[in-house]
């Protein structure tokens, strides 16, 4: 039923494409829940609208529109068109085995499916198809994805896209190893380094790259650089000139060598533009009253990769952005969109899919003093006393509006609660407030109101926990190609004369104007982070927009004290406060738990938010556990071979005991047997011209005995690398083996209807021919072989505790004193006793849960070759380690992953490099100590 609040705004899994969205009746103001997919496009406001509960007008994006059913079509057909090396980047990113941990977000994958479906895609599904240019003489493709989306995942997965297909297909001109990525500033290039390849990047941390395609990757040439990097004019390019060539080379030739640098040579360069919103080309009649400052970026920008295009080529220029609109200087419209944009995935879906955190507007109820006191805190500036008064250009001293005073105490004591709730839950970090305000003089005003106890609220009244943004100041640091190598000294934070490690009467030391600019950007840069610069900040107060790239995840609360005539704005504002902070599940269901951000002053016109009239604050975001490797304990990191398979050596003599080997099932309705093919004509398919195909047609041609040969040739192909004998002999081995397997009644046909005639038998064991060779094969290679080989990774041939990334958690964990890992995350209340029992247990040296470590076993069942990832590892007193897996009960393939692991620590074992391992299961939480002390006493 429609309601005039919202109680959920999360309502879609993130993994999965959205089944509805909330949707505002512009006549009874009142919410639905609409089943189906927002439609693409954006809220514009009512042209002469100066309402507060201004509706808006929706702008439909007909092109992402018109592209959404078919790439989904195309993706539901597995992949249609596409290159052998695509086909597997796709299938592994969708692989639920490989992304156990790291599964890709919905629209992660779809902004990617978009793009490789735009260029390898049938172009008979591309009819009618146009993506308008920007004007210039390269093609651009944009993404439109909300911040906190995920954006740099999908700019890694476009660069393996691109380059393991070059390597793979070297004459395939639709394809580049050669990358340039341009950033708007230094933070955010020096953050994009994680896409160049090598030790940490992104590709190893979100397992990006299948297996064995690592030394195509480094095959890539990856430059990032921010903006300022293509501007020939400036001074720090000119001083670079002139100590090298004195009379300053102006042709595309030579700006093209000193922009690419290494990449110089390189031809029909990829070109990725994050935060592409900036990249715009001047248009005098829609432009003429845009910031000066907008303008010339826009122009050194995409000027500079004009002058690349004309020497070097641009093959495909890529944008990423959360707002694709070139700035105007009045309300955003339709005249200033990115015509070229073909995804898109908005921040409203974001929200609703809990990729961000939910925004509130917070109304304590007895600190209202009028009926419409909610209205006048929900866009501040709108107020006609505030506006007149905040335009004013005025000394800091003068007071604020008392609208203002009263905002920011009414906000200000539901951040300091947040604050002392943090401390009592032992944050490392404290909640942050962010103010965007209209003028410099009113930000000045805003950081003496609070630094001076104007407001009172004691943690925002610490000087040096409040940091106010210098726009300018901030903006030489971004324009930086390489932050300054000099160390810059005191705390890098708001007042490094204070520092307490100098003393009193120690000469300050002078900072350039160079090292002060740096010295805020990592300042700001570093806001809610252990042991850096903004560690400890409290509020921070900035003019206009925060910088770009900003995302301090601590943020809770937001005051906006400016206009808000666009959902540009809006949505930019917002966006630095909606980085979540961790990715847990709703108990029970595949939706992330809500995490909360309170918002004064920024109009939630367009856009939903969660709460009503009478709701108490929200509680605040509880504090999440950093899960990680202590370098302190670095005696207590187990190590383990990275195995990704392992060879057999077999009897002479094959055996095959049928009566052994475990039954196969397969469900004849799960196997396809007639197909229904339609010619296309303009794009659609004409089903008045119908042709089938008939597996029965085929199947009848096909004899028992062909069945039996190919089978028997499939598995000889996976025993022969290994056999010793004379392969002739293996082969004939096999095929009785193989005949009489598939004779014998091992394999169960369901319903058994399907299994009365031979022709049936004979459909389903040729559509299911790779689960039938899988299960012959496991049962061969248990029963004969002799040996077990182990093949190591090349690149990683050992893993460790010490590999494992930090991650983020609201899981029950404790602190580990006995593990390498600080904490243990508990998922049951067994596993808390497993834990206590390790920890305690004398026969225990180190262990480690393995959650977020990696460490897999391969397994086959039922014909599928699966991954098996035991419960713990434990390094015993007597120096074996222990692989121990915690199950209540043991079902069918708990007892195929046990064979499969003794085989594992066999194959370890025999290798003889890795120490002893052994292997256990543990059935219930009392069992667990004789487990330790019969393994640690052999």
């Amino acid at each position: 039923m429609p309601s005039k609040t919202i109680d959920q705004l999360i309502i879609n899994s993130p993994y999965e494409e959205p089944r509805e969205y909330w949707k505002r009746d512009p006549d009874s103001k009142l919410f639905s829940r609409v089943p189906g997919r927002r439609p693409a496009g954006y809220i514009r406001a009512t042209e002469n609208s100066k309402a507060l509960d201004d509706p808006g007008v929706f702008i439909e994006l007909p092109l992402p529109n018109q592209i959404r059913p078919r790439v989904k079509s195309w993706s539901e057909s597995g992949y249609p068109g596409v290159s052998g090396i695509t086909k597997r980047l796709l299938e592994h990113w969708r692989d639920p085995e490989q992304r156990e941990n790291r599964r890709f977000f919905f629209c992660q994958l779809e902004a990617i499916e978009t793009l490789i479906w735009l260029t390898e895609g049938p172009s008979s599904d591309r009819t009618g198809i146009i993506i308008p240019s920007d004007g210039g003489p390269f093609t651009r493709l944009c993404s439109k994805m909300a911040t906190g989306s995920g954006k740099t995942i999908v700019m890694a997965m476009l660069i393996a896209w691109q380059v393991l297909n070059k390597v793979a297909y070297p004459q395939d001109k639709r394809f580049s190893k050669n990358i340039f990525i341009v950033a708007p500033g230094l933070t955010v290039k020096n953050r994009l380094q994680v896409l160049v390849p090598g030790p940490a990047d992104y590709y190893k941390e979100f397992n990006i790259i299948p297996p064995g395609l690592e030394d195509s990757l480094r095959q890539a040439k990856v430059k990032v650089t921010n903006w300022h990097g293509l501007d020939w004019e400036s001074e720090e390019r000119i001083a670079k000139r002139k100590s090298v060539d004195k009379r300053g080379a102006l042709s595309d030739e030579a700006y093209v060598r000193e922009v690419l640098d290494d990449m110089a040579t390189a031809q029909n360069i990829v070109v990725i533009n994050d935060e592409a919103h900036h990249a715009w080309r001047i248009d005098p009649k829609s432009s003429k009253d845009a910031n000066k400052e907008d303008v010339e970026e826009a122009t050194k920008w995409v000027g500079g990769l004009d002058r690349i295009h004309r020497t070097r080529g641009i093959l495909t220029c890529f944008d990423l952005t959360a707002t694709p609109f070139a700035p105007t200087g009045k309300r955003s419209g339709e005249e200033t969109l990115f015509k070229w944009i073909v995804s898109d995935f908005g921040l409203n879906d974001a929200i609703e899919s809990g990729l961000v955190k939910t925004p509130r507007v917070v109304v304590r109820d007895d600190s209202r003093q009028a009926a419409n006191y909610k209205s006048r805190l929900y866009h501040i500036y709108a107020d006609k006393d505030v506006k007149d008064d905040i335009n004013r250009k005025v000394e800091p001293h003068v007071p604020l509006p008392d609208l203002v005073n009263t905002a920011y105490a009414i906000l200000g004591a539901d951040w300091e609660a947040t604050r002392k709730n943090w401390q009592e839950k032992n944050a490392p970090t404290p909640p942050v407030m962010i103010t965007v305000a209209n003028l410099t003089y009113t930000a000045a005003r805003v950081e003496y109101t609070l630094s001076h106890k104007k407001v009172p609220i004691e943690g925002l009244s610490d000087p040096d926990r409040i940091l106010h943004i210098d726009s300018k100041v901030l903006g030489l640091a971004e324009s930086q190609e390489e932050a300054p190598d000099s160390e810059i000294p005191g705390n890098a934070g708001v007042s490094p004369a204070s520092s307490e490690d100098e003393s009193s009467d120690a000469p300050e030391r002078k900072l350039t104007k160079q090292q002060k600019a740096e010295q805020l950007r990592r300042t700001v840069d570093t806001v809610g982070q252990v042991g850096q610069p903004g560690e400890k900040i409290h509020a921070v107060i900035s003019v206009g927009m925060l910088s770009e790239g900003w995302d301090a995840k601590t943020v809770t609360h937001i005051m906006g004290l400016r206009a808000f005539t666009s959902q540009l704005l809006c949505e930019q504002v917002v966006g630095r406060g909606l980085r979540r902070t961790s990715y847990d599940m709703q108990p029970g269901k595949d939706l992330f738990e809500p995490e909360y951000v309170n918002i004064f002053g920024v109009p939630f016109t367009f856009m939903p938010h969660e709460g009503d009239e009478d709701a108490l604050p929200p509680p605040p975001p509880q504090p999440t556990s950093t899960v990680k490797p202590l370098p302190e304990r670095k005696d207590l990191e187990i190590s383990w071979p990275n195995i990704i398979r392992i060879d057999y050596e077999y009897r002479p003599n094959l055996t095959l005991d049928l009566e052994n080997i475990k039954p196969l099932t397969i469900d004849a309705y799960e196997t396809p047997r007639i197909a229904d093919l339609a010619p296309v004509i303009d794009g659609k398919p004409d089903i008045t011209k119908l042709t089938s195909i008939d597996i029965e047609k085929l199947a009848k041609e096909q004899r028992m005995q062909r069945v039996i040969f190919q089978a028997a040739a499939e598995v000889f192909d996976l025993i022969k690398p290994t056999w010793k004998a004379n392969r002739e002999y293996l082969l004939a081995q096999i095929i009785r083996h193989t005949e009489s397997y598939l004779t014998s009644g091992r394999i169960v046909i369901s319903p058994p209807l399907f299994a009365q005639d031979d022709l049936n038998r004979r459909i389903l064991y040729t559509l299911n021919m790779t689960r039938i060779v899988q299960h012959l094969w496991e049962a061969l290679r248990f029963e004969n072989s002799v040996s077990v080989v182990p093949v190591f990774d090349r690149e990683r041939p050992i893993r460790s505790t010490g590999d494992m990334q930090p991650w983020f958690t609201r899981k029950p964990c404790e602190p580990t004193v006995h593990s390498h890992i600080n904490m243990c995350v508990f998922d049951s209340r067994w596993e808390s006793s497993e834990f206590s029992a390790l920890e305690r247990d004398p026969n225990v040296s180190a262990w480690a849960k393995n959650d977020h470590l990696g460490f897999e076993v391969l397994y086959v069942f039922k014909g599928v070759v699966l991954r098996y990832r035991p419960d713990f590892l434990v390094r015993l007193t007597n120096g074996k380690t222990l692989v121990l897996e915690v199950k209540g009960q043991m079902g069918q393939q708990d007892g195929t992953k046990r064979d499969f692991l003794r085989e594992w620590v066999e194959a370890v074992n025999a290798h003889g490099g890795f120490g002893q391992w052994v292997s256990d299961v543990s059935l219930n939480p009392a069992d667990l100590p004789g487990i330790l002390k019969k393994h640690a006493a052999n």
